[in-house]
């Protein structure tokens, strides 16, 4: 067995046997690992907490001739205590993680995923943003090579005004070539603003219908991409009020 040491999120654990967790992180260097920590559940356990989901750790791991490496030593880079402090954030920050559990290749090193995503946590941490996950989903969407078209027609190429966006064809529509779901010139901005390099305007914009409308977008894009529902979503809307 080799050892190594990375940096990496923890994007969610599972019981195994009595005492220990199998747990799934995207590394910097390693792309997503799961690894066992063993006698993780038992209260004496050193290191349990900071191999709870939304930690930013650095881990020492063995690797097996399996799948799961084995976990030996744990330190906390940083716990997003106010994620944690709030259950409407923290809902939001879970989304995030699912998201990249959903599209992270296991052992498949992707060190752009890793600093998005450190750095969306660390975004959300420290400003209640509506359209964080958002924008979040979106560039996740362009990382993976599936960028929706904001800027023509998908059909004609015509450069606008477009009151619909076509799933299937992963972009807006013009008035002509009206088809999909029905959408605002407001959304579709603050979207072009996202993927465009204005992403620290965007996120001092307030709650409001265009951005309630791209968070509602962003995240069926998603969906749409990975052709299933994210769990975590169901949850983030159940803290609305």
């Amino acid at each position: 067995m080799a050892l190594y040491r990375d940096q990496a999120v923890v994007l969610r654990s599972w019981k195994l046997g009595e005492a220990d967790r199998i747990i799934s992180m995207h590394t910097h260097a390693h792309g997503k690992v799961r690894g066992v920590a063993k006698g993780v559940r038992r209260t004496r356990s050193k290191f349990g907490a900071r191999l709870e989901p939304l930690s930013h750790i650095a881990v020492q791991l063995y690797r097996g001739r399996g799948d799961l490496d084995t976990i030996t030593q744990v330190e906390t880079v940083d716990r997003f205590a106010r994620l944690r402090e709030d259950p409407d954030r923290f809902a939001r920050a879970e989304a995030m993680l699912e998201a990249v559990d959903q599209v992270a290749q296991d052992r498949v090193p992707d060190h752009g995923l890793h600093v998005m995503l450190v750095r969306g946590l660390r975004t959300l941490n420290q400003r209640d943003s509506a359209l964080v996950v958002a924008a979040f989903f979106l560039k996740l969407l362009s990382h993976e090579g599936v960028q929706p078209e904001l800027e023509i027609c998908v059909d004609c190429g015509s450069g606008g005004p477009f009151p619909a966006f076509d799933f299937d064809d992963g972009g807006v529509r013009c008035a002509d070539c009206r088809r999909g779901r029905p959408i605002t010139m407001d959304a579709v901005y603050l979207m072009q603003r996202i993927l465009g390099g204005g992403l620290t305007g965007v996120l001092e914009e307030p709650v409001g219908p265009a951005t309630g409308e791209v968070d509602m977008l962003a995240t069926a894009l998603l969906e749409h991409h990975l052709e299933r529902r994210l769990r975590s979503v169901a949850v983030m809307d159940q803290t609305l009020p």
